[in-house]
């Protein structure tokens, strides 16, 4: 883990209200350059509200996220966002060049031609996430974890310092998802920061330099072990042992 005196992500006491129901409470949890953090809870717990709140894509009620001490645009631009593999337009007539090249739009605009920069960012993400010689199949006739590997390709090309991952082994089949987390360990050396959620407690356990449990607020923080410790998990989940896999 990198040494920082502050990490690149702060979330502190963040409240988010939806619908007239509180969908997050006081939650604070911090990512360190150089660090994969897993966002661990049960459906309806708040984890893709949070990074939707670190996005600025919900409003908070109360609390605050910074982004290397910063907030508000230049912030949102150091932020790389995976989404989950359903939220995306598949059916949309592009290639996996055009779809990468989407996460260029930032830098940009809506309406300019890309340029050198934004075509050599292209390439780097589609050699990090092995998409090269797949760059102009049609993005609708890709396999699930193909479009994972689109989906990380585009936030990569953004450039960010901070990359937030939604579920992103799910679904997938065992290479991409060996590929997937071979790709951000080498990101975590470079020195970015990694907030995922998953509910693959196993591949958490291996992969994740911290974990974080959460049901509507940040129940328990500390390293992989975590999730052996019945007890909190017991307080996020309800359960009355840790998952088996874990052991």
């Amino acid at each position: 883990m990198a040494d920082s005196a502050d990490p690149l992500l702060r979330v502190t006491g963040a409240t988010v209200v939806l619908g007239g129901r509180t969908a997050l409470e006081k939650a604070d949890l911090s990512v360190d350059a150089g660090e994969l953090v897993g966002l661990i809870g049960p459906n309806g717990a708040g984890k893709t509200t949070l990074l939707r709140a670190v996005l600025g894509l919900v409003p908070l009620a109360a609390g605050a996220v910074t982004v290397e001490g910063g907030t508000g645009r230049r912030a949102g631009r150091l932020i790389g966002y995976v989404p989950q593999r359903h939220e995306f337009a598949w059916d949309f007539p592009i290639d996996i060049a055009g779809a990468v090249l989407t996460g260029r739009t930032r830098q940009m605009g809506w309406l300019r031609r890309p340029g050198a920069a934004d075509r050599e960012a292209v390439q780097q993400a589609l050699e990090l996430t092995g998409l090269t010689d797949l760059r102009r199949r049609p993005i609708g006739e890709l396999s699930g974890g193909q479009r994972q590997r689109v989906l990380v390709a585009r936030a990569l090309a953004a450039g960010p310092r901070i990359l937030l991952l939604d579920e992103p082994f799910t679904g997938v089949d065992v290479p991409t998802q060996e590929l997937l987390n071979e790709l951000f360990g080498r990101l975590a050396a470079e020195g970015r920061a990694l907030l995922m959620t998953t509910h693959d407690l196993a591949a958490a356990a291996r992969t994740c330099h911290r974990v974080a449990l959460i049901n509507r607020t940040v129940v328990a923080e500390g390293g992989p072990d975590l999730l052996a410790d019945s007890d909190q998990m017991l307080r996020a989940f309800g359960l009355d042992r840790a998952i088996g896999a874990v052991a």
